[in-house]
């Protein structure tokens, strides 16, 4: 399960900027259900529009207590919002300092959960390369087509080349290994490709 459309918790925010989608106590309840059920789940946090600190905080505190409680996170991905595009346009974009930041915090809040997605595709690769010594340690990979972000004013690339990819890491101090979705190792050659069990 990706995780997405927890957007932020906060009641307030959410009948601003996503009153359409469950509320955000539906979202934990529906995260738990999976994860009783065995299954692993990523989850989110949209920053970057009408939100305080303390709703940040607060969505962080909740998510840490369900990981707590299940051990069913995988990853955490924080994600910018894009105003353009939305009703919210009048809005700025983030900087690069506030994705660092939502890295730096989540990775020091969500110790718990193992991994901290840097999603170049929304903070652009060079920012994502710079979160990987800010608590990430997931730059994502190949995106065949994104759609949310691009609809809403996102000029980044759509996909990044396997070499570049590794260049990004490895210029960031960090070993880079390719995975599954569930975080095993895969090994690649010319002809095969094996997962790592």
């Amino acid at each position: 399960m990706p995780g997405g459309g927890a957007e932020v918790f906060s009641d307030r925010v959410r009948r601003i900027i996503c009153d359409h989608k469950i509320d955000g106590n539906e979202w934990l309840e529906t995260a738990r259900i999976a994860h009783e059920l065995g299954l692993k789940t990523n989850c989110t946090m949209l920053y970057g529009h009408l939100e305080t600190g303390e709703d940040l905080a607060d969505h962080l505190v909740r998510l840490r207590a369900l990981q707590d409680d299940t051990n069913g996170f995988v990853t955490f991905i924080p994600l910018a919002f894009h105003p353009a595009n939305t009703a919210l346009a009048h809005l700025s974009t983030t900087s690069g300092f506030n994705d660092l930041k939502q890295i730096a915090i989540s990775r020091l809040m969500l110790d718990n959960i193992p991994h901290i997605k840097a999603y170049w595709i929304m903070m652009t690769p060079s920012v994502a390369q710079i979160a990987q010594r800010f608590g990430a340690n997931d730059i994502d990979g190949t995106v065949v087509e994104e759609k949310i972000y691009h609809d809403a004013g996102a000029t980044t690339a759509q996909h990044l080349r396997r070499q570049d990819l590794l260049r990004l890491i490895r210029e960031a101090g960090r070993e880079p290994v390719e995975r599954d979705t569930t975080y095993k190792p895969v090994t690649r050659t010319e002809s095969s490709l094996t997962v790592l069990v």
